[in-house]
């Protein structure tokens, strides 16, 4: 796999609350961010799909994180539409039938990614759900699923990236969200994070960054610093 261009490995969420501000944002960041996330807030307010329609033709690239978790069959048919609106990535959640539909059903230039464990999540979460596995094993485990189902990529924590490419190498994309440019820094509910070098250096394809730029007085500003920070890294 070729390595993504560095300014494309920053992938800016748009978490925001209504398609209207998520256009503010992306405006003010111009051409200073080329990739970004619209996800499960976006689809809850009008104009979801008008904004991913505007961002493609602002010739920007779209992660599409809904996190698909049905039927297969409904996977599959919400997967082709998103294909067909031309949507870079998405995300599909579940068991190998599901990522097996949701991999067959994508065409052009859309690629699956497999959520492994939510950056939310530590290990005393997964105890307390009843799930007694090393959360890095578990990551790892859900990759190689995804690898066996067909998906393109997993999202991983930046924390079980290194050991993730040792095994599957450039077989699966690796897009990890968490991002915080202060190392370790917990803030609200993630609590699996690394920095943006940190993240690099062990593997990360594609970085994906929120509150930080969304809540900066000047987001193009502190984008900007990330991308430098990424290309310091690559080096």
């Amino acid at each position: 796999m070729t390595p993504p261009p560095t300014r494309e490995r920053l992938i800016v969420a748009l978490d925001l609350p209504t398609a209207g501000a998520a256009r503010e944002l992306v405006l003010r960041l111009g051409d200073s961010v080329t990739f970004y996330k619209i996800g499960m807030e976006l689809a809850m307010a009008p104009g979801f799909f008008e904004l991913l329609d505007w961002l493609k033709a602002e010739n920007k690239r779209v992660f599409v994180d809904l996190k698909f978790f049905d039927i297969p069959e409904t996977v599959a048919r919400a997967v082709r539409n998103l294909s067909e609106r031309g949507a870079d990535l998405c995300t599909v959640h579940g068991n190998q039938s599901i990522m097996e539909a949701a991999a067959g059903a994508r065409s052009g230039a859309t690629r699956v990614l497999a959520v492994t464990a939510l950056t939310s999540l530590d290990q005393g979460d997964l105890d307390d759900m009843g799930f007694s596995v090393d959360i890095a094993d578990l990551v790892l485990s859900r990759a190689r699923r995804a690898l066996e189902a067909g998906c393109d990529g997993v999202v991983s924590s930046g924390l079980e990236v290194a050991r993730l490419k040792a095994e599957v190498g450039d077989r699966l994309v690796c897009v990890t969200p968490g991002i915080r440019p202060v190392e370790n820094r917990v803030e609200a509910d993630q609590k699996r994070v690394m920095t943006p070098t940190d993240a690099i250096r062990a593997g990360a394809d594609y970085l994906v960054v929120g509150r930080p730029v969304r809540d900066a007085d000047d987001p193009r500003a502190v984008a900007e610093a990330l991308v430098a920070e990424i290309a310091r890294a690559e080096g």
